[in-house]
């Protein structure tokens, strides 16, 4: 399969829904700003395109990189090789069922997570409150674990449907999910299409008066206005990593456009014209000085894709 639109059309034309990008800049898809092209991206409009485009990359062996919000992810300069997948059509929630003690929503992995936040905080569901402001989409949240404020995304999800390289769906209990911190056993080249998120119920001021609260201290203690990807390291058992990088005397250090927040540590922000190769630079001085000065070698949270 040729990778342009005559190659692209005549294999998919009549199976193939959605809307198509050849040579698309993964910068205008990433929360950082960053990123090469993608040789071409595409959107499904609906499962059974979605489900027959896997088929057919499978089959023509094109490598493909499903993205959601574009948080947590750093492309490099070279961009994506093959396809790469937005979900971002698949946006529904619906409640599946409720009693007057908890409910069940049915949750397509495009939702913005801060539209589920905002569901539960108008609804009075009680169980994400201090993850609001968390950017990217419930997808991503959930192959990350993402968490705050001692709230785990895997405490409410219930199960979930992935999409495996040939185009099947299976459904999984979250217990066979394998969570870990930041992390999901949620395999490479399978696709989380839905969840089943199970929530209490509570008064709704009393959820919206948890949520704005953990908000506004997220607001105090992240730079979450800048274009930034989340934190970049994973944090170390016995200190966080923002505190080792501020304590390294990294905060301000800054290579090309992007620099080390002053707000957190933990936080690079992409000041304008910053590229992937000044991040990851930056990344390498960075985790050098906090080595040197306390013998811990952080690792990478933020996720790095793409062609050199």
């Amino acid at each position: 399969m040729e990778l342009n639109r005559e190659g692209w059309d005549a294999v998919l034309e009549g199976y193939y829904k959605g809307e198509s990008r050849f040579g698309e800049p993964m910068k205008d898809h990433t929360s950082l700003g960053i990123g090469g092209a993608a040789d071409i991206f595409t959107s499904p409009e609906e499962p059974l395109s979605f489900r027959n485009l896997m088929i057919v990359l499978k089959k023509e062996a094109v490598p493909f990189f499903p993205v959601g919000g574009g948080t947590n992810l750093l492309v490099r300069d070279g961009g994506i090789e093959g396809v790469v997948i937005s979900l971002r059509a698949f946006n529904r929630i619906e409640v599946l069922q409720e009693t007057t003690e908890d409910v069940e929503l049915f949750v397509e992995a495009g939702v913005p997570w801060q539209k589920l936040v905002n569901f539960c905080r108008g609804k009075g569901y009680s169980g994400i409150e201090g993850l609001t402001g968390i950017p990217g989409t419930v997808g991503g949240a959930i192959c990350g674990n993402a968490g705050s404020f001692g709230y785990e995304v895997k405490d409410v999800v219930a199960s979930v449907v992935i999409m495996n390289s040939e185009g099947r769906l299976d459904r999984h209990k979250a217990a066979d999910l394998g969570f870990t911190y930041r992390g999901s056993g949620v395999s490479e080249g399978n696709i989380i299409m839905s969840a089943n998120m199970r929530f209490r119920r509570d008064e709704a001021d009393a959820v919206a008066a948890r949520t704005d609260h953990f908000f506004s201290k997220k607001k105090s203690s992240q730079p979450i206005t800048d274009k930034s990807a989340g934190c970049v390291f994973r944090n170390p058992e016995d200190t966080p990593a923002g505190r080792l990088i501020d304590d390294a005397g990294c905060k301000g250090m800054r290579r090309g456009g992007i620099e080390v927040s002053g707000v957190h540590a933990n936080f690079f922000v992409n000041r304008g014209g910053g590229t992937a190769s000044d991040f990851m630079g930056l990344m390498d001085e960075v985790a050098a000085a906090v080595q040197k000065r306390f013998g811990v070698m952080l690792e990478p949270e933020i996720r790095i894709v793409g062609r050199n």
